[in-house]
C-alpha cells in the first residue's frame, strides 16, 4: 500500500478533480449562462458588444440567425454577430437603473 502513495502519478490523481471543480466547471457554467443570455435577446433590449458598442436591438432576431441588427443612433443600424454580445439589458432595466 505504501508503494501506491509513493508512486509519482498519485499527485496527479489528486490534482485532476481540483482542477475540474476550480477551473473547468465554472467556465462551463459561464458559457452556458452567456448562451442563454444571447438566445433571449428581444427587440428593444439594450446590448453591449465585446467591442464596446452600445445600442438597441432594432429587429427581432431569428433563432438560427448568427447576426442581429442593432441601432446605435437615430436611423443608424449595424449588424453584429450574436456571440460578441457581452451584456444584455432588458427594455425596462434602463428606466429603473438610473440612480
Amino acid at each position: 500500500m505504501q508503494d501506491f502513495f509513493t508512486n509519482p502519478i498519485f499527485p496527479f490523481l489528486f490534482i485532476i478533480p481540483i482542477i475540474y471543480f476550480l477551473i473547468l466547471r465554472p467556465q462551463q457554467q459561464r458559457v452556458k449562462q452567456h448562451r442563454e443570455m444571447v438566445d433571449n435577446v428581444r427587440r428593444g433590449d439594450t446590448v453591449v458588444t465585446a467591442g464596446g458598442i452600445v445600442g438597441r436591438v432594432a429587429k427581432p432576431p431569428q433563432k438560427d440567425d448568427a447576426e442581429i441588427t442593432v441601432e446605435i443612433a437615430d436611423n443608424v443600424q449595424i449588424r453584429v454577430v450574436r456571440s460578441t454580445l457581452s451584456e444584455v439589458r432588458a427594455k425596462n432595466a434602463d428606466k429603473t437603473d438610473k440612480s
